[in-house]
């Protein structure tokens, strides 16, 4: 393995996490979007992103600093992947968006670079053609809050070198992460096959308003025992990606729960600037949510 260079598309939740996370493990890291203000918005979650590794990691002052130094951002994709050894991809989970990135990516970068999509549903076969490089693509998966849950699902698709596969096991492992490598495509890939069916059915029972999202969060955690229930899960993962998920199951089936799900996350969240733990608003508010709170789990 031999990268060094690394360029990380989309700069949202996740992709800011995982770049400062990269940084912060001693590579180059460039910083793409498609615009100023998603830049600008990016620089402010990654100086937060900051005092979490020196409260969490117990990291200094100097390294937090030097982590951010070993950054760059663009707005101009060849510019962003001029030197890339690997491109990360973070963007939208919207097949048409990431089938045009592709298009335009593998038209700009190197010809030594390896791509990854770092989607959390989608299939890297559904874009190994578009990046113009189907054996130097595959997928690279992580959770949120990256610097604490360690997880990178590293899958790749039949097109797959080896060597790409086996290269980016490695790269997971050196910035930090335990690489879970996945052999065959896996809708979901391991993480997700186990999370979404129980944020799928949390979402249905609230739209069919079997119960509120409260009780359905008390529900899940006092049972099981779990830190976290399906809609403060939610809120960690980001509305607009919830959105994303559930209306592409709603164009695909046609199923009327899912529109009509698709609809209320749009119309009540997404419209009203509530998009979950980043914005301070989604299911719960934020820094002190309901569900922090000492009598959440009692009657």
């Amino acid at each position: 393995m031999d990268y060094q260079n690394i360029t990380v598309a989309g700069s949202g939740v996740l992709g800011s996490q995982i770049a400062y996370q990269t940084a912060f493990k001693g590579f180059d890291v460039t910083v793409y979007d498609i615009n100023d203000e998603a830049i600008e918005r990016s620089k402010e979650r990654i100086t937060k992103l900051k005092k979490n590794y020196q409260r969490d990691l117990g990291a200094s002052q100097e390294a937090v600093d030097a982590a951010f130094n070993r950054m760059s951002f663009h707005t101009d994709l060849a510019l962003a992947t001029a030197n890339a050894d690997f491109v990360i991809e973070a963007i939208p989970e919207v097949t048409a968006i990431k089938t045009n990135f592709y298009t335009e990516l593998g038209k700009v970068a190197p010809e030594k670079t390896v791509f990854a999509t770092n989607s959390s549903t989608l299939l890297p076969s559904q874009f190994a053609e578009a990046t113009g490089r189907p054996e130097k693509f595959l997928a690279l998966h992580f959770a949120n809050t990256i610097w604490i849950n360690n997880t990178a699902e590293i899958m790749k698709h039949p097109g797959t070198d080896e060597t790409v596969f086996n290269d980016v096991i490695e790269f997971a492992k050196a910035i930090g992460m335990v690489a879970l490598p996945l052999h065959k495509e896996q809708p979901g890939y391991i993480l997700n096959s186990l999370l979404v069916p129980l944020l799928d059915a949390a979402e249905v029972m609230l739209v069919r308003e079997v119960a509120d999202m409260q009780t359905i969060d008390k529900t899940w955690m006092i049972a099981t025992g779990a830190p976290l229930g399906p809609f403060a899960i939610l809120d960690a993962v980001g509305i607009n990606t919830a959105h994303n998920i559930v209306q592409a199951k709603a164009d695909a089936t046609g199923n009327e729960e899912f529109q009509k799900l698709a609809a209320l996350l749009k119309t009540e969240y997404i419209d009203k600037g509530k998009l979950g733990k980043a914005t301070g608003e989604g299911f719960y508010s934020y820094p002190n949510p309901a569900f922090l709170e000492p009598d959440f789990l009692k009657n």
